[in-house]
């Protein structure tokens, strides 16, 4: 783009300064803009560097040294031109003030009007091809030429054909001006009437006088058709600063919904591309928008490049972060992978399994990694995982037939707890309970999920038994205890030895009760904080049930104490 520059601003200094002028201008402004995004990016790279921005140097730019040789060439050749201009426009003026004091110097000498005509008309033929002269001078010189003119007519009378004929012609002159510029007001660039009215005026001004009858009528005309011109060049930059005021409030509007872009809520790759595409529409309605008033236009532009560029710094710093984040995605994904296949050729089923289970939950806590990356790193890991848990299949599929037959077996365990006599003294009950139980556990694993329901009926069916057992040796005890206590009523000092007694099982009675709550509170944490209780669960349940039953039979002890003490 830089080099595009230089070659049409080396292209452009060749040409005449008046024609090249306003190009060379815009080239110059396309330049630094570029060089002013360069430096202001090259300082930002800086900061983000480490870099301290007092301490930021614009880096050295070779074109810019071409661009300010060209630029500095120009300018001296346009100063050139402007002063050689202004010593033509001097030069111009004198030539033009002196034709005036020879025609001045002609009005003098009434006894040669006829000679001195032809002299008169080479004047003022001097005076039409003089065109350059002091813009402040302009008016005062037409003023004093035409007054001269008009006093060579007038006041030295020269030879009426011959002023006759003058007037006709400069009549006919100033009539075909009049015509075409009547003709202008149709002209539909009215940009163009306005200036081609500018150059019919100068073109009357220098056409010499008419006859008296006319003049006010032509120049009338003249100014009327004028008139329709201006009016009309004014009405269109009327409407062009209407039509800015509308862009200014449209561009206004563009701005504003730029400023109000909120990054924070850009928080996924798919909410920034949507946004972006947004963005790219709102840029484009404002490529379709023209020019605000120029007092606000490069105001309003800078606004809105400001709000997009921290747009899409932002985006690129979001990018930036998240391609980051998916690199170290990678890293915890190739672990974990390694981790799979150091566990894919393990026999230990159910510790491997657990791993691996827990791998793939990691695994699902882990965010993305990039496309490119994405398929290959996930077939890795399954392939892994696949590979394990095949081997683990063909491994148990041989097991079923083994898991049936110790399903049948402890079925029938359970069939035999359950048909023991109740009429079997206790201990011999207890005893065979315990075989039964332990011949149960030694048998190994059931269909997984025939697994709770056969430990259920197992569990229940050894509960009945203890039940039972628990309660026939509850009766025992207590009439052991109603026999000890006959025999304590009959002996001397009874009342003291049973109360004593007495004393000392509510003691053990509030004891086992202090037990007995801290064994519920703690079952009450542990419920909720565990989703299942398990065999744990359990284990505590049994034995507050125990204690609840000792309580009872305490209760009942100290009960026939008190009988016995009436």
């Amino acid at each position: 783009m830089k080099e595009e520059i230089i070659e049409k601003l080396k292209q452009l200094i060749e040409l005449p300064v008046e024609e090249a002028k306003d190009s060379v201008e815009e080239l110059k402004q396309s330049f630094y803009k570029l060089r002013k995004q360069e430096v202001e990016e090259a300082r930002k790279l800086f900061v983000e560097g480490g870099g301290v921005e007092e301490e930021f140097t614009a880096p050295a730019d070779e074109t810019e040294e071409i661009i300010k040789t060209l630029l500095s060439s120009f300018k001296e050749k346009k100063a050139s031109a402007i002063a050689e201009q202004q010593k033509l426009r001097e030069k111009n003026l004198k030539e033009k003030l002196q034709i005036i004091e020879e025609i001045k110097a002609l009005c003098e000498k009434a006894d040669e009007v006829g000679k001195r005509y032809p002299e008169f008309q080479q004047l003022q033929q001097r005076f039409k091809e003089i065109i350059l002269i002091p813009q402040t001078q302009v008016n005062e010189v037409w003023k004093n030429y035409q007054l001269q003119v008009e006093n060579f007519y007038e006041l030295l009378k020269i030879n009426k054909e011959l002023r006759d004929y003058d007037f006709k012609k400069n009549f006919e002159h100033k009539h075909a001006l009049c015509e075409v510029a009547e003709k202008l007001a149709v002209e539909k660039d009215i940009i163009s009437a306005f200036h081609q009215l500018q150059k019919l005026h100068d073109e009357w001004r220098e056409i010499g006088p008419v006859s008296k009858e006319h003049r006010d009528e032509l120049w009338n005309r003249f100014k009327d058709a004028s008139t329709v011109i201006n009016k009309a060049h004014q009405q269109h930059f009327d409407v062009l600063r209407e039509k800015e005021q509308v862009n200014e409030q449209e561009k206004t509007a563009l701005c504003e919904w730029v400023d109000a872009i909120v990054l924070e809520e850009l928080t996924s790759f798919t909410k920034w591309e949507d946004k972006t595409k947004e963005l790219l529409e709102v840029q484009e309605k404002w490529k379709q928008v023209g020019f605000a008033p120029k007092k606000v236009n490069s105001e309003l532009f800078d606004r809105f490049r400001k709000g997009c560029n921290r747009f899409f710094d932002a985006k690129s710093d979001y990018f930036k972060v998240v391609k980051d984040e998916m690199n170290l995605n990678l890293e915890k994904k190739k672990a974990l992978c390694e981790k799979a296949e150091a566990l894919k050729e393990s026999n230990d089923w159910k510790k491997a399994s657990d791993a691996l289970v827990e791998i793939q939950k990691e695994w699902k806590t882990i965010g993305p990694v990039s496309k490119k990356h994405s398929d290959l790193i996930w077939k890795r890991f399954i392939a892994a995982c696949d590979f394990f848990f095949e081997q683990k299949n063909k491994h148990f599929s041989a097991s079923k037939v083994s898991e049936q037959e110790n399903l049948s077996k402890k079925k029938e365990l359970i069939a035999k707890l359950d048909a023991i006599d109740e009429k079997m003294e206790s201990g011999e009950a207890s005893k065979l309970v315990r075989e039964l139980m332990n011949e149960f556990n030694a048998l190994g694993h059931v269909p997984f999920k025939e697994k709770d329901k056969i430990y259920t009926a197992f569990h229940e069916a050894v509960d009945k038994q203890f039940a039972r057992l628990n309660m026939q040796e509850s009766k025992n005890r207590i009439q052991s205890f109603k026999s000890n206590i006959s025999n304590i009523a009959d002996n001397e000092n009874a009342q003291s030895k049973l109360y004593r007694e007495r004393d000392k099982l509510v003691r053990t009675y509030e004891s086992i009760k202090s037990e007995l709550k801290t064994y519920e509170n703690n079952i009450g944490f542990f419920t909720s904080s565990s989703k299942s209780g398990g065999g744990m669960l359990k284990e505590m349940e049994k034995k507050i049930q125990k204690l609840k039953d000792d309580m009872e039979v305490i209760a009942e002890k100290v009960a026939i104490i008190d009988q016995s003490m009436k």
